[in-house]
């Protein structure tokens, strides 16, 4: 495999690019989700869509019904089209089903430009909800099949910043043109949809295929020649191919299949399934859906002086957040552990800020307390949270397996955040049980069960090769033991010398060994239907 050790970023300049336009997926999801908020507390807005009422602030408030479809329409979009993801991907591939994304975007926005129709509005919010389910299973698909091991992590990281500062974008337009008396607050952060689609459609055509993904069709020359695009000059790309196809073609020995039940046929690939489903789901559990996609209305709710201002500074904690975990968590910090650690700090957060609202409700104290909470909550999510949820809910599928199995996590992630989303309104809308931020009492105890699970189930795999990670399933190792485990096999190759007791000369020959096997294996089957 490729040798990254004491090569510095630049070497790897082409992995970088890559992933770079991968990267631009969630900054689209993150420009939506963090538009879809303040919409809704903008007059502009409202005046179309909603109602006048003197009991809010601003004097115009939305019927429960539509605030739940609002918000919840592209979390369900993005749920059918996630579970559907493993059937497109597998004949398909990353960049097809992502070129496919941007259209569907564009068409999406273009309905929900020009209608003042709320059945419009709703179908249009439902199918940009399926292209941000393919923007974010198949970029994250993309990133994980591409990386080496010591920059799976970081990437990822970097999934996650791009779509904090998505959203921070998101808000920032809302807050520019929230005072705006007209349809033009609203239209002109709608707008800014158009943007990245264009550019990423047009930049996919500049990176070649996920490998892997060309490697499991059978296309194995032309997964050698992505390798070699990906990797830096003079690397062994031929060993890793090689080992990426070893690891597939035993893994079919072992199972049945490629399709979407072998997901729970053979008891290591459920396993698999499910940890990395329950991992994905993580970031629902946490309750930050209800803070990031109603922050703007949560703080109208709870009397915060300038919300709009105040969802600006929590997007940029956030994007903070991210940046440490780049420079300091991705190379030292372990994931269970910023798991564990960040989801009881944010149920913690959570219980703080509803026992106080329950205190005083309304008053200037408690709008700071809340505010100042609230970042704290962003600050922990977004650095402990929502990157290592999405990272484990990649890593830990089984390579053939692995676009079905990720589809499914994304699904499932997807549709927790609907739900959410479409209950949240019950809470917290004045209309209804207009709890606020009392809403926190719910997600305490969802973080402490979340954070008791990854405790005792979730494995740590990081600087762990696709390959390695195979093996160490198929030894059915129970969570704890993933840490220490010494790889022995063909995918422990990783850059020579003595690695799991086995030194790379014994390696290299067992290498060629199997090619040569493998070769003879092939030359006799074309023979066999030659003769037939």
């Amino acid at each position: 495999m490729a040798n990254v050790k004491g090569e510095s970023w630049v070497a790897h300049k082409h992995l970088f690019l890559a992933c770079g336009v991968m990267i631009l997926s969630p900054f689209q999801y993150g420009i939506d989700f963090g538009m879809i908020g303040g919409l809704q507390a903008m007059v502009g807005f409202l005046k179309v869509f909603g109602y006048a009422t003197p009991i809010t602030k601003i004097g115009y408030n939305l019927t429960t019904e539509r605030q739940q479809l609002i918000s919840s329409l592209m979390t369900l979009g993005a749920f059918i089209s996630s579970g559907f993801a493993g059937v497109a991907a597998n004949k398909f591939g990353r960049r097809a089903c992502l070129g496919l994304a941007c259209g569907v975007c564009c068409v999406a926005n273009i309905i929900m430009m020009t209608t003042t129709n709320i059945i419009a509005l709703y179908i249009g919010r439902l199918t940009i909800g399926f292209a941000n389910g393919y923007f974010m299973c198949f970029s994250q698909l993309y990133i994980q099949e591409s990386s080496v091991a010591q920059y799976r992590g970081l990437f990822l990281t970097g999934f996650q910043f791009f779509t904090s500062f998505g959203t921070l974008i998101g808000t920032i337009v809302d807050w520019a043109t929230a005072k705006r008396p007209d349809k033009s607050s609203y239209l002109i952060p709608l707008g800014l949809i158009y943007v990245v689609p264009s550019i990423l459609f047009v930049s996919m055509f500049l990176i070649p295929e996920s490998p892997r993904w060309l490697i499991l069709q059978g296309r194995y020359e032309e997964g050698v020649k992505a390798l070699a695009w990906l990797r830096p000059e003079g690397s062994d790309v031929e060993a890793e191919a090689f080992d990426i196809r070893a690891a597939i073609e035993r893994e079919k020995e072992m199972s049945s299949g490629i399709g979407p039940l072998d997901m729970i046929r053979n008891p290591v690939d459920r396993r698999r399934t499910i940890l990395a489903v329950c991992a994905v789901t993580l970031q629902a559990s946490s309750g930050s859906m209800f803070i990031i996609a109603y922050k703007a209305y949560f703080f109208t709710i709870a009397k915060v002086s300038d919300p709009f201002a105040m969802t600006n500074v929590l997007s940029c904690i956030g994007i903070i957040a991210i940046i440490a975990n780049a420079l300091i968590i991705v190379k030292y910090g372990r994931r269970r552990v910023l798991l564990i650690t960040g989801l009881l700090v944010c149920g913690i957060l959570q219980l703080i800020i509803a026992v106080v609202y329950t205190k005083k409700p309304g008053t200037k104290d408690t709008g700071r307390v809340i505010v100042a909470l609230s970042c704290l909550y962003m600050f922990s999510y977004n650095g402990m949270i929502s990157t290592y949820a999405w990272l484990a809910g990649g890593e830990i599928p089984t390579q053939r397996l692995r676009s079905h199995t990720f589809g499914l996590a994304a699904a499932v992630g997807f549709f927790f955040a609907w739900l959410t989303t479409f209950t949240a309104p019950y809470f917290i809308n004045a209309a209804a049980l207009n709890w606020g931020p009392r809403y926190g009492f719910i997600w305490f105890p969802s973080c402490v069960i979340a954070a008791t699970w990854v405790f005792f189930f979730l494995p740590e795999v990081k600087n762990r090769t696709l390959e390695e990670i195979d093996e160490m399933f198929e030894a059915k190792l129970p969570a704890r033991k993933f840490k220490g485990y010494k790889c022995v096999g063909v995918a422990s190759a990783m850059d020579g010398g003595v690695k799991g007791g086995r030194r790379s000369g014994e390696r290299d020959e067992k290498r060629d060994l199997d090619i040569e096997v493998l070769t003879s294996e092939k030359v006799m089957t074309e023979t066999n239907v030659t003769k037939e």
